[in-house]
């Protein structure tokens, strides 16, 4: 069986090898040389392992289309996990040194302290991670996820986290109660406080960039608000001065959720506004009318705006929204984003 040497390049330039057999996905092959690369569901399905092929032949195997941008496989867009190769191989990744982990995904326990309802069909689950041999801390960076697993069941998802890290070891998510997900029919029917998870992670490379002072604008759908949330409190304690944006859109007015919290977040960063979106107002909704792609195209257009962009929502608002940023001369470099779909 042929082996080949493939070659990672992250985005702040930093150069990984390792060898892949012809039958091993790229992401399987790193795993073996003890690189861990961001990925969630490591099956084609949510584009959590993109990447971008730059030299050698390789095949793409079976995936979800829309875990990929739009038109990107045609570019060399890759899936870590879905990629063979049948050459050497030199990959761009879309992220920094940092987010790749040497050694293993760290595995703790955590109790639930809470499971409230915060809109419809959308709850917030609160965790409190166990203490360990360095305490209870609980240590991400904003945008990140875990996968969170039910102890004895088949049952592990992963989920982006709401807050900050933190020395009390909370740990906070927005979950949407998929009809028929077997996480959300144990969320609902099941899970009580005091019950014991398994967290996996952090993990992940979606998060803020460091660009200056550039503006950042957040486009957020459903519970994509969650890493929003994680980024715009940590602006919010460090008192970051970028004139900043979140887009937060959901379908129906009923949908609408945390916006107790986005008010409490206006208050630390003054210079933070919130435009709500909503696909299928109702007659007396007096915000904005749209996704919050619709609402993106539209401020670009108007301001002439190159900010940096942070995407994430179901695929069809990432790929409408980025759209719109290449439309508006956003370089493609300045804009972030993660997608999921439902599970």
């Amino acid at each position: 069986m042929s082996t080949h040497t493939i070659e990672l390049t992250t985005r702040d330039g930093e150069l990984l090898r390792f060898d892949c057999d012809a039958d091993q996905s790229l992401l399987e092959a790193a795993a073996d040389a003890h690189i861990v690369l961001p990925s969630q569901c490591r099956q084609g399905s949510c584009g959590a392992c993109y990447a971008d092929a730059t030299r050698g032949d390789y095949i793409l195997g079976e995936h979800n289309p829309a875990a990929l941008p739009a038109g990107a496989a045609e570019k060399g867009g890759i899936l870590l996990c879905r990629t063979f190769p049948l050459s050497d191989l030199s990959v761009s990744l879309p992220f920094d040194h940092d987010r790749i982990l040497l050694g293993e995904i760290r595995r703790r326990n955590a109790d639930i302290a809470a499971i409230e309802p915060v809109g419809e069909n959308t709850v917030r689950l609160t965790l409190h991670l166990a203490p360990d041999d360095g305490g209870s801390v609980a240590e991400f960076e904003p945008g990140q996820f875990v996968e969170l697993e039910v102890p004895g069941q088949a049952i592990r998802r992963a989920y982006s986290l709401a807050n900050t890290g933190n020395w009390e070891g909370r740990l906070e998510f927005l979950i949407r109660l998929q009809p028929g997900g077997l996480f959300s029919t144990w969320l609902r029917e099941q899970a009580h406080a005091g019950q014991t998870l398994i967290v996996h992670g952090p993990q992940g490379a979606f998060g803020l960039s460091e660009n200056g002072l550039r503006p950042r604008w957040f486009v957020a759908g459903g519970t994509g608000l969650a890493p929003m949330l994680s980024m715009l409190r940590r602006m919010a304690e460090f008192q970051e001065p970028h004139p900043v944006r979140l887009y937060f859109g959901v379908n129906r007015v009923e949908e609408l959720f945390c916006l107790t919290e986005l008010e409490a977040l206006k208050a630390e960063l003054p210079q933070l506004q919130v435009i709500l979106c909503v696909w299928k107002p109702n007659q007396d909704w007096q915000g904005f009318c749209g996704t919050p792609a619709d609402a993106l195209a539209q401020d670009l257009d108007d301001l002439n705006a190159r900010p940096d962009i942070y995407l994430c929502g179901p695929p069809a608002l990432i790929d409408a929204a980025e759209a719109a940023a290449r439309s508006q001369g956003v370089p493609v470099e300045q804009v972030f984003s993660e997608r999921f779909l439902p599970a």
